[in-house]
């Protein structure tokens, strides 16, 4: 059945993996690396912080962090200049109007983000931006996720220094506690944009996308309301060893979602969106063919995860899809390539 499986266990704590020259010299071909005003490190620096508590009063395990008033102002207008360069190319008369609100830092995971609140003083519109440690892995799931799937995603790197913009949506964890059950909602489409999402993940191997690391896209139709399901975390891309921890149906967080997938899907629609997806990600590969290709080659020689990992998700997916052209792959990268080629 769709979705049976064990519960899948991620390696507790993922090594970070620098930036190597290749990488470097890819992004800065790519308009990715640029000159930042706010490096990392100077967030880290602040001197108290606040538990951020939801509307329950839960804790959310992040904090407000509390900054040295002697660097606030310094801090504010570099973070400032940062949201000018995601939104306008650091054109930043435009946003002259815009406060920083709020930076809240996570205490937990791998990236240890900083999300930063911006808020327009005119109207009380506000946006979010993170800014996190640069990791070699998030890296190139950012790259894949932009070339592959059908999103596009805005960051830039600087050195030790990723920025990266907030990707809206619902949480998939608040959309299975609330949503999901909303008579309003198409239950076959939800079922849907699971077997397709899977197969996203599955074929450029993100792992972890358990309920809290994805966000729904929900969009109303003119007869029905449209879903599609869009990773919000890259951490796991291409790391661990196990085949069925890059596959999001196997998580236990999302089995009420699976449970529509079995309930409302035949195996035939499975396969049909299977296929349907595939087709899709071969084309997205074929259209920006240079750009992967380049970034293939460097990822192929960039380690990224450890060796007795690599050989357990090679032998795995050898096994998979019976090709034995997995066995000779030695890095992650020549193991994502293959995947792809598949297509």
């Amino acid at each position: 059945m769709y979705g049976d499986s064990k519960e899948q266990k991620i390696s507790k704590k993922k090594k970070n993996f620098p930036v190597n020259e290749q990488l470097g010299d890819y992004l800065l071909n790519n308009a990715r690396e640029i000159d930042l005003p706010i490096e990392y490190f100077e967030l880290t620096q602040y001197d108290t912080g606040i538990p951020v508590l939801d509307r329950k009063g839960k804790d959310t395990l992040w904090l407000t962090a509390i900054y040295n008033p002697n660097n606030t102002h310094r801090i504010h207008e570099g973070l400032k200049a940062m949201y000018s360069i995601l939104r306008t190319e650091g054109y930043s008369p435009v946003h002259k109007h815009l406060h920083i609100e709020r930076i809240d830092y996570c205490t937990f995971g791998n990236s240890n983000p900083f999300r930063i609140k911006i808020v327009n003083n005119l109207n009380d519109n506000y946006d979010y931006f993170y800014v996190k440690k640069a990791d070699a892995s998030r890296i190139y799931g950012l790259e894949l996720e932009h070339i592959l799937s059908p999103a596009r995603i805005n960051y830039f790197v600087d050195d030790t220094t990723l920025l990266e913009e907030h990707i809206a949506g619902v949480p998939g964890d608040q959309f299975i506690k609330t949503y999901i059950d909303n008579d309003e909602f198409n239950k076959v489409r939800i079922a849907k944009e699971l077997v397709k999402f899977n197969e996203r993940c599955f074929v450029r191997l993100l792992g972890d996308m358990r309920s809290y690391n994805y966000v729904f896209d929900i969009t109303p139709d003119f007869e029905e309301v449209q879903f599609r399901i869009r990773a919000i975390d890259f951490d796991q891309q291409s790391y661990e060893g196990r085949k069925n921890l890059y596959l999001p149906q196997f998580f236990k967080e999302n089995y009420p979602l699976v449970k529509l997938v079995q309930q409302y899907l035949t195996l035939e629609n499975v396969e049909q969106y299977q296929k349907e997806e595939r087709t899709l990600i071969a084309r997205r590969s074929k259209s920006a063919h240079h750009r992967l290709n380049a970034l293939l080659d460097v990822m192929e020689q960039d380690t990224v995860s450890l060796p007795e990992k690599v050989n357990q998700l090679r032998e795995e997916l050898a096994e998979h899809y019976k090709d034995d052209v997995f066995l000779k792959c030695n890095s992650m990268g020549a193991i994502v390539r293959r995947s792809i080629s598949i297509l």
